[in-house]
């Protein structure tokens, strides 16, 4: 009798326990955050968490009664490591949204699972034009670089800048920013004398810089990724081609946030096009950036910090608007066409393609309070995606 009863409550406590088990499960809502937290794009994955990390401490880790849980994982810019993690999100962690993605190629690995899984896939970093085309659950809250490539070509030609150099890494992103900028310019009166492309991994700029001062171009126009911009910088500088009368100019990779401090008198005066700068004038950037830095040891926020500070916003909104209830294609649903006010001055989720629509920004590198800042001159409202224009 004695044996019996131990194994009728040994029986009860297991039940019990599974039970407890299932009710906490039905009342977490997981993010997997897949991010490059080492390798070329640490920068990146340092950004994005520091950003997710903070949105959670000022908005609570509970919406709508589910318990908000943030799995991180290292991907290290492999998009090979991005789909065996996506995959293990999703079949083991069952999370309810995957999130991150440092690079293009790790996004587009990814979204075969989003769509066979019906997980929405938040892409807060990534930013070529098609990503959005690749899987009708992808949600992006980063940018696209035609649209930070058109504003620059709109800029140049009325400069004094009519003939061109490119330089970029040649991947999605960078083939984008090429083939945007220079169509532009074209169209501008403007001339792409040489498009050179520099290999992503390892990339050594100086014999493509070397040719640059050969070509003797009015300016460089440069697109790396994030991370990257302060070994272009460094480069240009050493070979002398500020004083040999080429600028330099570039999507707002080139003087990243992250490392703009760093980068020396060298980089003022460097105009780039971009949606994101931590001088954006706002009452809300400042705080942003404030608060940031005071989580974070001083760190500046930049471009890829704010694309992960509104993803989760778009999650958390998306939850609440779901009571909590929303499966893989309620969430989506949600997510479309939000409407907001972030750091980075106004955006919306356009419903159609479920891609950001965001100002672009002129700014200039300026040094101010003793710091070097991308200091806007210029904005042009509601840029649409031009790659998905056509």
């Amino acid at each position: 009798m004695k044996k019996r009863s131990f194994l009728q409550a040994t029986a009860l406590a297991t039940m019990t326990l599974a039970s407890a088990q299932v009710f906490a499960q039905a009342n977490t809502f997981k993010i997997g955050l897949i991010l490059p937290m080492t390798g070329q794009q640490a920068s990146t994955g340092r950004q994005i968490e520091a950003a997710a990390r903070l949105y959670m401490a000022q908005n609570g880790d509970t919406v709508a009664g589910k318990k908000i849980e943030l799995i991180l994982k290292d991907d290290t810019g492999v998009p090979d490591v991005t789909k065996r993690l996506a995959q293990e999100l999703v079949v083991s962690d069952k999370v309810n949204v995957l999130a991150g993605f440092g690079i293009t190629p790790s996004a587009l690995a990814t979204a075969p699972i989003a769509t066979q899984s019906k997980t929405p896939q938040v892409v807060m970093a990534a930013a070529t034009s098609s990503i959005t085309q690749a899987s009708p659950y992808i949600v992006r809250t980063s940018f696209t670089l035609p649209q930070a490539s058109v504003a620059l070509a709109d800029w140049a030609p009325k400069n004094g800048i009519k003939k061109v150099v490119t330089l970029v890494s040649d991947y999605g992103p960078g083939i984008d920013a090429e083939k945007f900028f220079k169509e532009r310019l074209t169209f501008n009166g403007g001339q792409v004398t040489e498009s050179l492309r520099v290999p992503l991994r390892n990339p050594d700029f100086a014999p493509f810089l070397q040719k640059v001062r050969d070509l003797k171009p009015d300016a460089l126009f440069v697109f790396v990724p994030s991370g990257a911009g302060a070994a272009v910088m460094k480069q240009f500088l050493e070979r002398g081609m500020d004083k040999a009368g080429i600028k330099l100019i570039g999507t707002g990779d080139v003087t990243d946030d992250d490392q703009l401090n760093d980068m020396g008198d060298g980089a003022l005066g460097v105009v780039t096009s971009h949606h994101y700068s931590a001088h954006h004038p706002s009452a809300m950037n400042k705080k942003f950036v404030e608060a940031f830095g005071k989580a974070n040891k001083g760190m500046r926020p930049n471009f890829m910090a704010v694309g992960g500070y509104d993803g989760m916003r778009v999650i958390y909104e998306a939850l609440r608007a779901t009571k909590g209830q929303g499966g893989g294609d309620a969430l989506l649903e949600a997510m479309k066409g939000q409407i907001f006010e972030s750091p980075r001055g106004p955006m919306f989720i356009d419903a159609q393609t479920r891609d950001v629509v965001h100002n672009i920004y002129l700014r200039k590198v300026e040094r101010k309070d003793g710091q070097l800042h991308n200091v806007e001159f210029d904005v042009i409202k509601d840029v649409k995606d031009p790659g998905k224009t056509k």
